[in-house]
């Protein structure tokens, strides 16, 4: 990486660090400490259970983001693999922050020790980054065609205006369909060959992208719910909102502005003890889950790397 190149990168961090802590304080400056503990420690059980449940189904789900990737690539490696190398991927690049670049260093490390080449992951991170694309598209799509009003008092337009990009958002996604059933001329960039996905594996990245983004509003959901009636269609308002927000921002694991956006679209019925626990459950718990994993997998590597070198020599 350029010294330019470096600088941006740790520029956009320390930005999305104040950014992230900026809100943070300002989202929770209001909450003294143990008004936080009991907001938390006042979720049931069975709330945070099913928000367990549905955490899991999302992290399941961003594995296919891989999968399709590697297909796309026309690798044959076997799934196990390529949800090892998502989940210690997303699992600590949605906390580092600018996933993008964080999980595509270590989608690199796997996929290059399991034999593909620096332009198969490039394309494996490039197609999970559309599939994401689309999963929030379709998802926001159908919540503005479905819930125009909440959206837009938040976005201070029309309801009918809201309803007309929800219907462009859906069109769009449909277009891309068209386009990798189509449009089958490769793109040329500098030496790498891109060419669009073949339909099926479109159909699969919006199915795929659409239930992941409906899963993690589904845990957002269940979470509130356990102190307000919460309907399904506000919390997925609220968390594609958010996630444009934080696509904007590039905060580190969107922190402090999901918070804001959500508390600024559901208001009160967005505890605080809601939104901590969520943070918890889908960011902290996945990372400290993938650390160690990373840790191990990298002494793998290393200890297999060390054993190929000395076997030529000891072979002489």
């Amino acid at each position: 990486m350029s010294g330019k190149k470096r600088l941006f990168t740790y520029g956009t961090m320390v930005f999305g660090f104040a950014i992230a802590a900026y809100l943070l304080y300002r989202g929770l400056s209001q909450f003294t400490w143990d008004e936080i503990v009991q907001s938390v420690t006042a979720i049931p059980t069975k709330n945070l259970l099913l928000a367990l449940a549905y955490c899991a189904g999302s992290y399941i789900c961003l594995t296919g983001f891989d999968w399709t990737g590697v297909r796309y690539v026309k690798s044959d490696l076997p799934y196990p693999k390529i949800a090892l190398a998502s989940f210690v991927a997303l699992g600590l690049g949605q906390s580092i922050g600018l996933a993008g670049l964080s999980s595509g260093a270590i989608r690199y490390r796997y996929y290059a020790h399991w034999g593909l080449s620096t332009e198969d992951v490039a394309k494996i991170v490039l197609l999970s980054g559309v599939t994401v694309g689309l999963g929030l598209m379709v998802l926001g799509g159908f919540v503005m065609v479905l819930n125009p009003d909440d959206t837009a008092k938040i976005l201070k337009i029309g309801p009918s205006a809201v309803l007309l990009i929800g219907i462009g958002l859906l069109l769009a996604a449909a277009g891309y369909v068209l386009l990798a059933a189509f449009a089958r001329a490769p793109v040329k960039i500098r030496k790498w060959t891109f060419k669009m996905p073949t339909a099926r594996l479109a159909v699969a990245q919006i199915v795929i992208g659409t239930i992941n983004f409906a899963l993690v509003s589904a845990c957002l959901m269940e979470l509130m719910q356990a102190t307000e009636n919460v309907s399904y269609l506000k919390a997925a308002t609220a968390f594609v909102l958010g996630n444009i927000a934080i696509l904007i921002t590039h905060a580190p694991g969107g922190l402090g502005v999901l918070e804001v956006t959500v508390r600024h679209v559901m208001g009160e019925q967005a505890s605080i003890g809601a939104l901590v626990a969520f943070r918890v459950i889908y960011f902290f718990i996945p990372f400290f889950v993938a650390l160690p994993i990373s840790l191990i997998g990298e002494a793998v590597f290393r200890a297999r790397k060390g054993r190929d070198k000395t076997e030529p020599a000891a072979s002489v």
